[in-house]
């Protein structure tokens, strides 16, 4: 196998290895794997990026996609597209199946330009969102209303009551008080590595529209921002020093021309 071959072979390999990561990133996190989970990333202007990750019969079941839960069936990813696909959003991805406990799972990837009117677009009605100036912070708040389910319309897909759903936030900046709490302790949960926080729910609760009420109070300026000035700061900082050591240094060297006697 020539060089290049073998070039090519290990990247498609890291390609494999960082698309199963990509999938499996709320496991990873958080040691749990979810029946529904929506994985939002936000900026603090209201763009955003949101990936719902969820088995057909969930979908179908709370959010009433007209699509075939039948493991067995077809999946209809033209359907699927067309249902998260909106003049407010952008379906920049759907996943190929992937099975988990007898049920198929697809994730869907969206862009969104403004979260605040995501709401208009039907996989996402259940949900009000906000991102407003309060005090000198920005403020995020997302309420999840009601479940599209309506009892006796899904067959039985196997589901035994130990499934969770979950509302996942990647935020731009950081996080000076949340109100995200455990959904076995009730306790405050930390805010997790690349300031990631999570909501849970129970299946069934989410499936009676048992709401979720998200709020997340952060500062008005991105780590990112910052982290651009600060190295900004840094580099002036040191063109400022290099400056003064390279005249420091032309100037002793006049000093000693003028203080060496000249050879009569």
């Amino acid at each position: 196998m020539s060089l290049r071959q073998r070039a090519g072979l290990l990247a498609a390999v890291l390609a494999a290895v960082l698309g199963l990561a990509a999938c499996n990133r709320a496991a990873s996190l958080f040691g749990k794997q979810y029946e529904y989970e929506e994985d939002l990333s936000v900026s603090l202007d209201g763009s955003a990026t949101l990936i719902v990750n969820a088995s057909l019969p969930a979908l179908v079941a709370l959010r009433g996609l007209s699509i075939d839960p039948d493991p067995s069936g077809r999946i209809d990813s033209a359907a699927i597209r067309a249902a998260y696909q909106s003049p407010i959003t952008d379906v920049t991805r759907v996943s190929p199946p992937w099975r988990r406990k007898g049920r198929r799972f697809v994730q869907v990837r969206v862009e969104v330009g403004d979260i605040r009117k995501l709401h208009d677009v039907p996989p996402f009605s259940w949900s009000r969102y906000g991102l407003t100036q309060e005090n000198g912070v920005t403020v995020f708040t997302q309420h999840v209303g009601a479940s599209a389910f309506q009892p006796g319309t899904l067959p039985n897909v196997g589901w035994d009551g130990s499934e969770i759903v979950a509302f996942r936030l990647h935020l731009p900046s950081k996080v000076r008080w949340h109100n995200s709490r455990s959904l076995e302790t009730n306790e405050p949960l930390e805010v997790a590595r690349g300031n990631i926080l999570g909501w849970e729910q129970h299946l069934a609760d989410r499936l009676d529209g048992v709401p979720v009420d998200i709020r997340v109070e952060m500062e008005s300026q991105s780590i990112l921002h910052r982290t651009l000035w600060l190295f900004g700061g840094a580099f002036v900082a040191a063109v400022v020093l290099l400056s003064l050591l390279i005249w420091w240094a032309v100037r002793k060297g006049r000093r000693q021309s003028a203080t060496t006697p000249t050879a009569p």
